[in-house]
């Protein structure tokens, strides 16, 4: 089963100057040229940190949905990641700024988590045939991260699934961060040599992260080299337990 997770930054393009303009920016070519890249690499499971769901940025497209209907024989699920209620579901243009996940295989169970602290709240939970998928785009703050790791392990530990959770950890004090969550939740990274995915020009920075718990066995792993975005995208291969 072939896995691609990617920081679309909202089909903006790589940060060259301040994050709060792209608030000002609207997409040009770049979903498309994403969902050319999708559509070469041809995953089964697509996770998308940074969508728009239809603000002006995106013409008033939700990008998740043109994306899978782009490429055709895609489920998709995608939610707005700010807590319900909160501030920021009700500022135009973050009311709009989703993640989302598209996959081949059929949607058996699906859940909508939201962490305890922070402002990026949300874990997309996708139960599968064979596996459960986690989504996450977590704090830029350390302490409010490894809160939010917390929250996020006893999520994986209640799966009676094998699991691949992934995302965009924000992990700015390096990998070395993730090594207790790793430990207690029993899952391992696909990027053992641990690549940089940030800032895609010159990457210095492991922010992004495909985990897998036991089980389940990694064939292959690469981060393409593309700057559609400020991020590196992540594609791995993965076997799992009762697929063919």
């Amino acid at each position: 089963m072939r896995f691609f997770l990617y920081n679309i930054r909202y089909g903006t393009g790589r940060r060259e100057r301040r994050a709060w303009m792209d608030l000002l920016r609207r997409t040009v070519n770049h979903l498309p040229r994403i969902t050319d890249l999708l559509r070469e690499h041809n995953p089964d499971v697509i996770g998308l940190v940074e969508v728009d769901t239809g603000s002006y940025r995106s013409r008033g497209a939700n990008q998740a949905e043109a994306i899978a209907d782009d490429l055709g024989s895609y489920f998709h699920r995608c939610e707005v990641k700010y807590s319900k209620g909160g501030l920021f579901e009700r500022l135009p243009v973050f009311d709009k700024q989703a993640n989302a996940i598209l996959t081949r295989g059929p949607i058996r169970r699906e859940r909508f988590h939201y962490l305890h602290y922070g402002f990026k709240r949300l874990v997309i939970e996708l139960e599968l045939e064979t596996i459960t998928l986690f989504l996450v785009h977590l704090s830029l703050r350390f302490g409010t991260r490894q809160r939010q790791l917390t929250d996020l392990h006893d999520l994986v530990k209640a799966s009676a699934k094998p699991c691949v959770v992934m995302g965009d950890f924000n992990a700015l004090s390096g990998a070395s961060e993730m090594k207790l969550f790793l430990a207690a939740t029993g899952l391992t990274s696909v990027n053992d040599g641990h690549l940089p995915t940030y800032p895609s020009w010159r990457p210095e920075r492991e922010l992004d992260f495909i985990c897998y718990t036991a089980g389940i066995t990694p064939v292959r792993f690469a981060v393409p080299g593309v700057t559609l975005s400020d991020h590196l995208p992540l594609v791995c291969d993965l076997r799992i337990p009762g697929e063919s």
